[in-house]
């Protein structure tokens, strides 16, 4: 320890309080590792638009997709080096008041698409808007197809992610609140809402269930590599739920971990590993303190055992605040955020 960098030795106390709280007592935590990018760098978003909340890469491997703050999904195309538009979610979408908005107060005309996710096998995109509901894109973009709004009767007040499987056409997502809107989300957090839902909706059916109700602002949702249960993160609790969908316990849930910052999106990669975004509000600890340190991601394995941290103060991602998601795609981590003007990425 005596040859530990200060500022390093603080980070590694930050990232243990994650291993001590997110890891069962009853066993060891894994060794993990923190999370050292090279190559770091960032895409610009168009002037003036902001909030890359969530990633997507579609059935080709192209993209980023991500949803913004004026209610457009765009695709970096990588031989331009520029965004263009795929994509938008308001069924009346007015471009004069809409195109480049960072207006909250605007959203429920323009939309504010939060979860993405392509299907791989019909290369469709999926949506969750704030404002929208549930909805689906064909491949190559354009105006959207409205899915479902309500659940059981309960009409949708906040969707905010979504996962997809492949093989059945389910479509998992949240709604984080049925009192507050996404433009007052911080009102859902310090009133101790518990009005949240985690429901699945059947593409054959066209039925919307609701799996889970009473929860405290639930946010990302993520489907396990072989599809028998779902990790969701409830950012009220700074809890990430596990939800077992087949096999001898299915139908119910249980702790998969216990954060000391507010989980955001999670995301699955290629080896069954789960990134979950730690969203803190900004650099050094933002709304949690976390020492001199700032994670604002770590990745499990199956068994909810932290594997690596990614610290948001680190030299070469030293800008990194407010991160929402980090997806893991081709040997890079891309990272998302409702508050910054740029998707984060550097090579693992």
């Amino acid at each position: 320890m005596t040859n530990l960098p200060f500022a390093s030795f603080y980070l590694l106390l930050s990232c243990l309080l994650i291993i001590l709280v997110s890891t069962s007592t009853s066993k060891p935590a894994l060794a993990f590792s923190i999370a050292s990018l090279s190559d770091y760098h960032e895409l610009e978003l168009p002037h003036n638009i902001v909030g890359p909340e969530s990633i997507a890469f579609d059935c080709r491997g192209e993209g980023p997709y991500v949803g913004v703050s004026d209610g457009r999904i765009l695709k970096w195309e990588e031989h331009l080096k520029s965004w263009t538009e795929f994509a938008y979610t308001s069924p009346n979408r007015k471009k004069n008041i809409c195109d480049a908005s960072t207006d909250k107060f605007k959203e429920p005309i323009c939309g504010r698409p939060l979860g993405l996710k392509f299907n791989p096998t019909t290369c469709e995109l999926y949506i969750a808007d704030a404002y929208f509901g549930l909805l689906k894109t064909g491949p190559n973009g354009g105006p959207p197809h409205q899915l479902a709004i309500s659940a059981g009767g309960v009409p949708f007040h906040f969707l905010n992610a979504l996962d997809v499987d492949n093989e059945s056409g389910m479509v998992y997502f949240t709604d984080t609140s049925l009192i507050f809107q996404r433009s007052v989300w911080i009102l859902s957090i310090i009133s101790a809402d518990r009005t949240g839902r985690l429901m699945q909706y059947d593409p054959s059916t066209k039925k919307v269930t609701v799996l889970l109700k009473g929860l405290a602002f639930p946010n990302g949702v993520v489907l396990s590599k072989d599809k028998s249960f779902l990790l969701l993160t409830e950012t009220g609790t700074l809890k990430i739920l596990r939800v077992w969908l087949r096999g001898p316990k299915a139908n119910t849930v249980e702790l998969f971990a216990q954060l000391v910052g507010f989980p955001d999106n999670i995301k699955r990669n290629n080896n069954g590993e789960f990134w979950v975004a730690i969203n803190n509000g900004g650099g050094g600890g933002g709304l949690i303190p976390t020492l001199l340190g700032d994670p604002v991601g770590a990745k499990f394995d199956e068994e909810g055992n932290v594997l690596e941290v990614l610290d948001g103060e680190d030299s070469a991602a030293a800008l990194l605040k407010s991160v929402s998601e980090v997806e893991e795609h081709n040997g890079k981590l891309w990272m998302g955020s409702v508050q910054n003007s740029y998707v984060g990425v550097g090579l693992l």
